[in-house]
């Protein structure tokens, strides 16, 4: 039977909402693994749920994701917000954001899957970040647009903070659309906004955050205020002073550039959270995106990135721009379908329209719908398709022979036409299916060979402006 794909973007099952996400490599009983901490949006008429669940996979195979299930529920009845967790001697410490964020507490656990318990308060802040250095001493991150940020060194209690070590503002912060006030520390190129993560990166203290951009970015297609983005900035200090870093990551999807280099996005952007982690040589930056119609049924995503030192001493993070061998510039690595799978989806597994990473076209809000279903062969589908709209994967490895046939599957009858193009929504054409309104499911040759690595789109095209189109899931065959 035909295997569904798994561990492709997002990374875990389509029917699991974990944004937020730091990853975190720990050995644990001679295996190490990336483990993923996060919070988990299961409420779905709001922001996060009431407990916290873990993910994680070995570090030689980042497609294999595994739940170890609850970690930590609310002490306080409340949502928890995002967390994060670090390991100092043979204790994981989980930073647990109980009440919305508004009190942190600090537990423990031998194992870095949990459960943590014994939650200790804190005076720390929003979104905790948490770095333990090389030298053993602990660094406390925190804060978000609708106050300063902070970093403090703690005590070895990993709660207390430390007399006279805070520092307040070290980022100059965003506007905020319910807190416009400017206190005299907002930065409209560079706004601190919230999701706090330090990191070490080769020697520099990296102060990872999301990002609001109030000025437009056009390249980007952003041209209202919008903190879809994973941004940095670096310091030889864990307080700073931090230097201009970049964007990592943004959420938007493929961008569409035209003559002109403006650019469109492809997929609805929202907030970002997450961090970079070095697994196995190689860097990964680790954030979210949306699905449905809100931002309450995040999924967690990856993708690689490149870091490099410049002879300058300026970190680059990102897609980077090499001149003669230096680094001289970075810009945020694309989001993709594949994730980790570098070499692209297995054409020839069932793969669910859930994992484009472009829609667009459509004259209403095209999404994809979430999933809670917890089936290994669940697919979530891309519905409000309506003719013209377009919905693409990047990318897909077709191998050395070249499929004979695709697939497509729709969730719910319609009349329409279905275009497979290659490389790109206005690429060339390989196949045409012709849906009758009769049958869910149809297959279609294809007009010419494909091998090797592709992105994929699908044109939907409909002689009736009014209707509307769900597509379910697709594959080839030889």
């Amino acid at each position: 039977m035909k295997k569904y794909i798994k561990g492709a973007n997002p990374y875990m099952p389509l029917w699991e909402h974990v944004p937020d996400g730091e990853p975190r490599v720990f050995e644990y009983e001679n295996e190490k693994r990336v483990y993923v901490y996060g919070s988990h949006d299961i409420e779905r008429d709001a922001y996060c749920g009431r407990n916290y669940v873990v993910w994680s996979a070995p570090v030689d195979d980042l497609t294999d994701w595994k739940c170890h299930g609850v970690a930590y529920e609310t002490h306080y009845d409340s949502v928890l917000y995002a967390p994060d967790v670090v390991k100092k001697g043979d204790t994981y410490y989980m930073y647990a954001a109980e009440r919305c964020g508004s009190l942190i507490v600090v537990a423990s656990s031998k194992t870095p899957f949990g459960p943590f318990e014994n939650p200790v308060e804190t005076k720390l802040g929003f979104d905790p970040g948490v770095l333990v250095d090389d030298d053993g001493k602990v660094y406390a991150y925190w804060g978000g647009c609708a106050a300063p940020c902070y970093i403090a060194e703690l005590e070895a209690d990993m709660a207390t903070i430390k007399e006279d070590t805070l520092v307040e503002n070290p980022l100059g912060h965003s506007t905020c659309p319910w807190n416009p006030v400017d206190d005299g520390h907002i930065s409209l190129i560079d706004g601190f906004f919230e999701a706090s993560s330090p990191r070490k990166v080769l020697g520099k203290y990296v102060y990872i955050y999301s990002k609001r951009y109030e000025k437009p970015v056009p390249e980007l297609g952003v041209y209202e205020p919008c903190n879809g983005f994973l941004s940095y900035r670096f310091s030889d200090s864990p307080f700073g002073p931090f230097h201009d870093g970049g964007d990592i990551s943004f959420n938007g999807g493929e961008i569409l550039r035209d003559s002109e280099g403006r650019g469109t996005m492809t997929y609805q952007w929202g907030n970002n959270h997450g961090s970079i982690m070095e697994v196995n040589g190689k860097w990964y930056v680790f954030y979210h995106r949306q699905t449905g119609t809100n931002e309450y049924s995040r999924q967690a995503m990856m993708e690689p990135v490149d870091v490099a030192m410049g002879t300058d001493g300026m970190l680059y993070i990102g897609d980077i721009k090499y001149l003669d061998g230096e680094p001289v510039s970075s810009r945020p690595v694309e989001m993709t379908s594949q994730g980790a799978q570098v070499n692209g989806l297995d054409a020839y597994s069932w793969i669910s329209a859930g994992y484009a990473c472009h829609i667009y076209g459509s004259r209403i809000r095209a999404y994809v719908v979430p999933g809670y279903d917890q089936r290994d062969d669940l697919s979530t589908p891309v519905t409000g398709i309506t003719n013209g709209t377009t919905v693409g994967f990047r990318y897909l490895q077709f191998g050395l022979n070249s499929p004979k046939t695709v697939t497509v599957v729709l969730e719910e009858l319609a009349k329409a036409t279905v275009r497979l193009r290659l490389d790109s929504y206005r690429g060339r054409i390989v196949s045409e299916l012709n849906f009758d309104g009769s049958v869910k499911e149809l297959t279609s040759s294809l007009t010419s060979g494909v091998i090797g690595k592709h992105a994929v789109y699908f044109e939907f095209l409909s002689e009736n402006e009014k209707t509307i189109i769900d597509f379910d899931r697709f594959t080839f065959d030889k």
